[in-house]
């Protein structure tokens, strides 16, 4: 009998270097409390905190700090699609979009994929104690038909959802088809990341 692997989904994962992640938060901060159009964005579709993701699209140019984060992030972009074995024709994947994500406590980002991008992912900023992990759910789950659930001992591979909880400093990856939330924050303080899409 062969039993083959087929249609991998992958997660990239890596603890970013070249990034100061102390002045990172501070123009986070900064930037979150400034930005009034973001925040009645976020008021307005009920974002229990902050985003900047329908107000502001030039982070790498109006601050060093993610002008930085862009430089590393397009490194790592690149290797995975490499991992992927992506044929982009002899060119490279550019940054589409790239926002601040502050998650106030018990807030909640519900599942969602990101149309017309290539890769999304997260760089972590501040993850307190008790931040709530990211949930990913196995994208062929719309076509699983009759299919049982998963035994509770199942492999991570095996499993229809899988947890990650990440550290300030990661970067998570994925492409862009995977649906993927956060479930509710129930540290004591927010939590704040950068989020993006490759295309």
């Amino acid at each position: 009998m062969e039993i083959k692997t087929l249609f991998v989904t992958k997660l990239y994962r890596a603890e970013l270097a070249g990034v100061d992640n102390a002045a990172l938060l501070k123009s986070c901060r900064a930037i979150a409390t400034a930005d009034k159009a973001g925040q009645r964005w976020s008021k307005e579709n009920n974002y229990q905190g902050y985003t900047s993701y329908a107000s502001l699209d030039d982070l790498p140019k109006r601050d060093p700090e993610f002008n930085a984060l862009k430089q590393v992030l397009d490194k790592h972009a690149m290797a995975f699609a490499r991992e992927l074995h992506m044929d982009l024709g002899g060119g490279k994947l550019k940054l589409d979009s790239l926002w601040i994500n502050v998650l106030e406590p018990n807030g909640v980002h519900t599942g969602h994929i990101h149309p017309q991008s290539v890769l999304s992912g997260t760089y972590y900023v501040d993850v307190p104690a008790g931040a709530s992990a990211l949930k990913l759910e196995d994208p062929r789950h719309a076509m699983m038909m009759a299919a049982p659930g998963r035994l509770k001992d199942a492999p991570e591979s095996e499993r229809t959802f899988v947890y990650v909880t990440p550290k300030a400093g990661d970067v998570l990856m994925w492409e862009s088809f995977v649906r993927h939330e956060v479930a509710m924050n129930t540290a004591k303080k927010s939590r704040i990341s950068v989020s993006f899409n490759y295309a």
